[in-house]
C-alpha cells in the first residue's frame, strides 16, 4: 500500500467524498427518475439516497464541518440498503399482483420474471443477501443463489443447503427444504429425481423471456432492476483509501486498522471504513 501523510490522506479522503457525492447526486435521480415512469403507483415514496452537500475548502480546514459531511455520507451508506429493499418489496408486495404487471407480460414472462429479477439482483448482490433475505419470497432467492450453479451440474439437498447457510437463510433446513423445492418444481423451473437418500434437482427451465417480454422488460422494468447493482460497485467502492499513513499520524494504530478495510468492496466494509473515520476525527479533535 501507499504511504501517505495525514495532509495527503486528507486531500484522498476529499477526493473519494466527492466522488460519492456525485454518484449519490446521479444514481439517486436516475432511480426516482425511472421508478416514477412505471412504478409510481405502487409507491409514491420509494427510498433514496440523500444528497451529501461538499464545500471542499471548509470540509480540509474545519473538522466539525468534515466529522458531519462523513455522518451524512454514514447515513447515505445506509439510505442504498434501504432503496434496494424499497425496489424488492414494491416487487415482490405489489408489482407482480397488478393488472398493469399481468397487462404488460404473458403468463410464462410473469412466471419468470419473478425468479429472474431475483437472479439478478440477490444473484448479485451476496452481501445484501446476507442482510436481507427475508424480502423476496424463499423460493426466488434459493434460485437466485444457485441458478449458475444449476446451469453448470445438477445439485443435491446438501449444496442446496450450504448454499443458503452462506447467506445466513436459517427459515430453510434438511426437514423442510423439499417444500420450497416442490414449489419451484411445480413452477416448472426444476426437475427432481431421488438418487439413494437424498434428491438431486436439475435445472428444468432457464431463466430467460420470451421475445416480446425481452422487448417490454427493457422498455419497463430493466433499468431499475440493474440498478441496484450498478449502484453498489460504485457507491460502495472506497478502494483509493486503501493507504497506509506514515508514522507521524495520530492515532496510528487505529486509523491503519480502518484503512485496511477499504481495500474490500461492498457496504460492510465502507460502513466500517466511514465509521471508524467519524470516530477517528472525534478523537484528533479532542
Amino acid at each position: 500500500m501507499t504511504e501517505v501523510s495525514e495532509k495527503e490522506f486528507l486531500n484522498k479522503l476529499l477526493e473519494v467524498v466527492y466522488k460519492l457525492s456525485n454518484i449519490a447526486k446521479t444514481q439517486s435521480y436516475r432511480f426516482k427518475k425511472k421508478w416514477e415512469d412505471y412504478l409510481q403507483p405502487f409507491n409514491k415514496n420509494p427510498h433514496l439516497v440523500r444528497q451529501i452537500p461538499l464545500d471542499k475548502d471548509k470540509f480540509l480546514k474545519d473538522i466539525d464541518y468534515r466529522i458531519e459531511v462523513l455522518k451524512n455520507l454514514k447515513e447515505a451508506l445506509d439510505d442504498g440498503l434501504n432503496s434496494i429493499k424499497s425496489l424488492l418489496h414494491t416487487l415482490y408486495n405489489s408489482y407482480f399482483d397488478s393488472e398493469l404487471f399481468k397487462n404488460d407480460f404473458s403468463d410464462e414472462d410473469q412466471l419468470i420474471l419473478k425468479y429472474l429479477i431475483a437472479k439478478e439482483i440477490l444473484g448479485n448482490l451476496i452481501q445484501y443477501n446476507k442482510m436481507d433475505h427475508e424480502t423476496v419470497p424463499l423460493k426466488y432467492n434459493i434460485i437466485a443463489r444457485n441458478y449458475i450453479m444449476l446451469k453448470l451440474k445438477d445439485q443435491n439437498d446438501t449444496e442446496i443447503l450450504d448454499s443458503l447457510q452462506k447467506l445466513n437463510i436459517s427459515e430453510i433446513n434438511s426437514a423442510n427444504l423439499n417444500e420450497y423445492m416442490d414449489q419451484i418444481k411445480n413452477d416448472g423451473i426444476i426437475r427432481i429425481e431421488k438418487e439413494k437418500e437424498s434428491y438431486i434437482y436439475k435445472l428444468n427451465k432457464k431463466l430467460e423471456l420470451s421475445t416480446e417480454g425481452k422487448l417490454k422488460y427493457g422498455q419497463t422494468l430493466q433499468s431499475l432492476i440493474d440498478w441496484p447493482t450498478l449502484f453498489w460497485r460504485s457507491f460502495y467502492n472506497i478502494r483509493e483509501l486503501n493507504v497506509t499513513l506514515d508514522a507521524n499520524c495520530r492515532q496510528h494504530e487505529f486509523i491503519t486498522k480502518t484503512l485496511v478495510k477499504s481495500a474490500t468492496q461492498g457496504y460492510i466494509p465502507a460502513n466500517y471504513v466511514i465509521t471508524n473515520l467519524i470516530k477517528y476525527y472525534e478523537q484528533i479533535k479532542e
